[in-house]
């Protein structure tokens, strides 16, 4: 079994490359990729750099170069819904990206042709996840993620995404692996700590919550990669 894990800097992979320990580095497509060998299974795991562009390209690498078969991401969101705070766990259901807008020509926000406005994380994972936040004794939420090239530290747009897409979270590179692996039918899974309000003081907020935060995820996720190892799903 191959299983990517996928951050979007190198504060969320940090905290699995040191659980890890030994790994072999590869550089391909002007990124770094770390291969492990754990519990018997192959793990690939990288950071995209920040973006929608970069999170397709590491996406898509890990699937076409490196033949995962399984894409966890693990990482840090602003949080629009005021039942998350910082430090809580959200689990993706479904994604959209909110800055992709051709309104102009009768679609909704976060549509295209031929397009969906939302793509389903798998369900399978999403239920492991709740046996190992049990397990955690971790209270993790599910709900809407939506993505965009942009850190959002605006009240007024923060309301506007959470009102139009019934967003509970927003980051910047969920949305677009979303995409790539739905389209490579390869189940994904998109966890992430609130490191900050997507408000006015979340550039602050950001910067003092990430690592901490990051390393809520990290474990979680490997948590998960655990149970997929041991349950074969």
């Amino acid at each position: 079994m191959r299983i990517a894990i996928m951050g979007a800097m190198p504060e969320e992979i940090a905290p699995i490359l040191k659980q890890l320990g030994e790994y072999k580095t590869t550089s391909y497509a002007g990124n770094t990729y770390y291969e492990a060998t754990y519990k018997g299974a192959v793990l690939v795991i990288a950071y995209s750099k920040i973006g929608k562009v970069f999170s397709t390209l590491t996406a898509t690498t890990l699937i076409e170069h490196f033949g995962v078969q399984k894409l966890l991401f693990s990482g840090v969101a602003g949080a629009i819904s005021e039942s998350l705070k910082v430090g809580d766990l959200l689990v993706a259901t479904k994604l959209s990206q909110h800055d992709l807008d051709i309104t102009a020509f009768g679609h909704p926000y976060g549509y295209v042709p031929e397009g969906a406005v939302y793509i389903e994380a798998d369900k399978e994972l999403i239920t492991l996840s709740k046996q190992i936040a049990l397990q955690m004794d971790k209270n993790i939420q599910e709900g809407i993620i939506a993505t965009g090239d942009q850190f959002v530290a605006n009240e007024e747009r923060k309301n506007w995404i959470g009102a139009t897409f019934g967003a509970d979270a927003l980051e910047m590179e969920g949305g677009s692996v979303a995409v790539v692996c739905d389209a490579f039918k390869v189940p994904f899974f998109i966890l992430r700590a609130i490191s900050d309000a997507a408000d006015m003081d979340a550039s602050f907020s950001f910067d003092v919550f990430l690592e901490a935060s990051a390393k809520e995820s990290a474990a979680f996720v490997m948590n998960m990669v655990d149970a997929i190892i041991e349950k074969n799903v």
